[in-house]
């Protein structure tokens, strides 16, 4: 008994160190890959209109309006979906649940552009208009998710916490919101990924982020502002995808 725990033990630190080295190296290569597009910039033969696009601050401007996007709507949606998906989970409401997922799931069924431009249109604040679209792009994945969690628990451990004279609440709290958090944050990671790839869409209803980069290089025919644009999004995707599998391999339960 003692060897065999012993070896589970033994097996999950070194997934845990292999877990770590992979991240480490996953956040080296994107440094470098930024250090080396910092290299090209610099030293690159760009005509006056491409440098001062390409300038450090106007990159850092709107990265910063980026991820702006994706924190106020990533907030948001955490705010929505997880309590949703949580009540969706309890006694009655169980029945509306397939219902409410399949309205959740407009938002990823209807298309980005379309869907940011439509609340232009009916919201006249490219910021504002841009949250709203991106929210409804991003909600499903949390709210499934969190579902899903807590309905792969264990149910003997649930009946055993309320045989223990455990309330609901607590139950909840203590043995079925712990035990769902890997599914939850897989949901929440897969979430932020696609907040910060859709979030470039804003830059076409002046909603600011680095798809201004994009669109102006398609409206000038500067290329090399287009492939830089598209190159910072994809990396600030991988690095943003980085810290949420950090937070997974710090927040997962000892022992999964």
């Amino acid at each position: 008994m003692t060897e065999a725990t012993t070896a589970s033990g033994t097996g999950t630190t070194t997934e845990s160190v292999r877990g770590w080295r992979a991240l480490g190296i996953q956040i080296l290569v994107l440094l470098a890959i930024l250090f080396g597009f910092g290299i090209w910039v610099a030293n690159a033969p760009l005509s006056p209109t491409e440098r001062n696009t390409l300038n450090l601050s106007t990159i850092l401007e709107l990265t910063g309006q980026h991820l702006a996007l994706t924190i106020v709507a990533t907030v948001i949606v955490l705010v929505i979906a997880i309590p949703l998906g949580i009540l969706l989970t309890r006694g009655p409401f169980r029945k509306i649940a397939e219902p409410v997922l399949a309205i959740a799931n407009f938002g990823q069924a209807a298309p980005a552009v379309g869907l940011i431009v439509l609340l232009f249109m009916l919201v006249p604040d490219g910021f504002r208009a841009s949250i709203i679209a991106l929210v409804l792009y991003a909600i499903l994945p949390v709210l499934r998710n969190t579902m899903i969690g807590i309905r792969g628990v264990d149910q003997r451990l649930v009946e055993a916490g309320r045989g223990m004279g455990m309330t609901a609440a607590s139950v909840l709290l203590r043995v079925e919101l712990p035990l769902a958090v890997p599914v939850m944050l897989s949901g929440i990671r897969t979430a932020l990924v696609l907040l910060v790839g859709t979030a470039s869409l804003a830059a076409f209803v002046s909603g600011g982020g680095l798809g201004l980069l994009i669109t102006t290089g398609v409206n000038l025919y500067l290329f090399s502002v287009l492939i830089s644009g598209a190159l910072l999004i994809a990396v600030l995707a991988l690095i943003v995808d980085w810290v949420g599998r950090v937070v997974e391999h710090v927040a997962r339960p000892k022992g999964l």
